[in-house]
């Protein structure tokens, strides 16, 4: 593994850019309303850019990063980066933490400490795994693709990369937010490498026909989710339409792609139902933010083609999840909780839990529940 080993080392040049264009950012009118209503607060950007600009250290931030083990594996036309932790005496299986956008391998980073080392929080060194942390294509250090690359493709470069490069014939995979839906790709095309599926929501849906019998709860879920737009569909559309005119934005202005990233932190957490500004402290949200604009922000969006195109979270009639599978669901996420009976439909639900706080990002508002979740689900497996 020690040929594929890398670092973040971002340029003095590429700070030194970052730092004018804050400087010279340009903010628009806001109109009259609640602070969130229209799109992230002028006043929380404000203060955003100001401790962007003044306090944030990414030098410091950056050391921290690179005192983990970090690899860039060729995999196919593509390289995947990912982060290792290695477990010094853990005896369960690796388990990958599948993150999605507009997260990045630093959502789990807490969590895979907590799973790796559980000694060092409270546990027993023998409940240690080690702990494999991907980025998705054009996030961290994996490179852009030359197109539009769907969660399916993902899970099977991500399979390659356990096995055929790091050596690991069969792992635990838990996965949020387009990390669930390339989980579960993975865990319905590959099963022989998994021996479970862990995920924040059951974010796969079946291919209803006309002759499909929805129960009243299921029926119920699919009012609820409808109702979620149009208010919260724009951000997907554009992305998953034409992602080249947004990206000219984000990639030329620093304040334009953080307003873009901040705005679902706030409304997709436990702020989304009042006017507060995100609960994750604005230090670890611009960790993953500066990462998204030294590396370029647009390719990061190019999977929302298969959402606008409906392959991407949909599997085929006859396609089936049947390695064993937990749901655990996070009381402020803004994707509604899906009746049993819905994930049944796509996956072999053995677990299900609820966690009384936390928002769609669990790794960063919830880590410790969401560790604790991933470790009694593998111990529950093993023990199976």
């Amino acid at each position: 593994m020690k040929q594929f080993a890398t670092t973040i080392a971002i340029s003095d040049t590429q700070l030194l850019d970052l730092h004018q264009r804050l400087e010279n950012t340009r903010l628009p009118i806001a109109p009259q309303g609640a602070p969130w209503l229209y799109g992230t607060s002028l006043s929380y950007l404000r203060e955003a850019i100001a401790y962007w600009r003044q306090d944030f250290d990414w030098r410091a931030c950056e050391h921290d990063l690179n005192q983990y083990d970090h690899i860039a594996v060729p995999v196919g036309e593509r390289t995947v980066h990912a982060v290792v932790m290695h477990s010094e005496k853990g005896e369960r299986p690796p388990i990958l933490l599948a993150h999605g956008w507009p997260g990045g391998f630093a959502e789990f980073l807490d969590i895979g400490e907590k799973l790796a080392h559980p000694q060092r929080f409270g546990g027993l060194a023998k409940q240690g795994a080690t702990v494999i942390i991907p980025s998705l294509p054009g996030c961290g250090l994996s490179s852009s693709p030359s197109g539009p690359v769907g969660p399916r493709e993902v899970a099977k470069d991500w399979g390659n990369l356990m096995k055929n490069f790091l050596g690991i014939d069969k792992f635990f995979v838990h996965g949020g937010d387009w990390g669930a839906a390339i989980a579960s790709w993975l865990a319905a095309d590959s099963p022989s490498l998994l021996y479970g599926l862990h995920l924040s929501s059951a974010i796969m849906q079946p291919q209803l026909t006309e002759d499909s019998s929805l129960s009243s709860a299921e029926k119920a879920f699919l009012t609820q989710r409808a109702n979620r737009g149009p208010w919260d569909s724009g951000y997907r559309l554009i992305q998953g339409t034409k992602p080249l005119t947004l990206s000219y934005a984000l990639t030329d202005s620093p304040a334009g792609m953080a307003a873009w990233l901040l705005e679902k932190y706030q409304s997709w957490g436990e702020a989304n139902a009042t006017d507060a500004p995100p609960t994750i402290p604005l230090s670890k949200l611009l960790t993953i933010i500066s990462l998204y604009w030294f590396i370029g922000p647009g390719p990061s969006t190019w999977i929302y083609r298969f959402l606008v195109d409906g392959s991407g979270l949909t599997f085929p009639t006859g396609t089936r999840v049947n390695v064993p599978t937990a749901i655990c669901s996070f009381k402020y996420d803004i994707s509604p909780p899906s009746p049993a009976e819905w994930q049944q439909r796509c996956y072999d639900v053995v677990c299900r839990s609820a966690i009384d706080h936390g928002g769609h990002f669990p790794g960063l508002d919830a880590s410790d529940a969401l560790a604790k979740d991933i470790s009694d689900f593998t111990a529950y497996i093993i023990g199976h």
